[in-house]
């Protein structure tokens, strides 16, 4: 079993999740120290390390401001699952393109919207003047947490330990 360690920034910023392998890695190499353990050994030939649970790096990492792959299931996300024609709120929807690809309209957040099988089809490859709809919501790109990409990482509850390091909405 190879228990997994939250990485923190110099600030104590949450970075990262990685491998107790990785972790004990850096800390040797002095790249970070260890803040908190976990309780489990690793065993080399000649010594017994006790992993660590959280990490903070010794230099301070500048990243860019996250993005949001562009896919159906984050569109329907920032749409609230709710169509932009009608405003009905389902799970059974589709992608419009509101200015039509045959008519130069790009595959892009400000061109993309949720909407019901009803609506769609009936604005067809039109503009939404055209078929007499209007949207009820601009579309645009989402604006996302900087702990977003953490986050896709954290496929489990947190370790006890790391509570005192992850801001309140990480550790629900």
């Amino acid at each position: 079993m190879d228990p997994s360690v939250l990485v923190l920034n110099q600030n104590y910023e949450p970075l990262n999740v990685c491998n107790a392998r990785r972790a004990i890695v850096m800390v040797f190499n002095g790249k970070a120290e260890v803040l908190e353990l976990n309780g489990h050994v690793i065993n080399t030939a000649t010594v017994k390390y006790t992993c660590p649970s959280v990490i903070r790096l010794s230099n301070l990492i500048k990243r860019p401001r996250p993005k949001l792959k562009l896919s159906r299931r984050e569109v329907f996300n920032r749409d609230k699952y709710t169509c932009q024609y009608c405003g009905k709120q389902m799970r059974d929807l589709t992608l419009d393109h509101v200015v039509p690809k045959s008519r130069g309209g790009g595959h892009s957040w400000e061109n993309l919207v949720s909407a019901c099988k009803p609506c769609n089809h009936r604005k067809g490859g039109k503009l939404p003047d055209e078929a007499r709809m209007r949207l009820i919501n601009q579309p645009g790109e989402p604006r996302v947490s900087p702990y977003y990409v953490f986050l896709q990482k954290l496929n489990h509850s947190p370790n006890e330990e790391w509570h005192k390091f992850l801001p309140e909405a990480v550790r629900r």
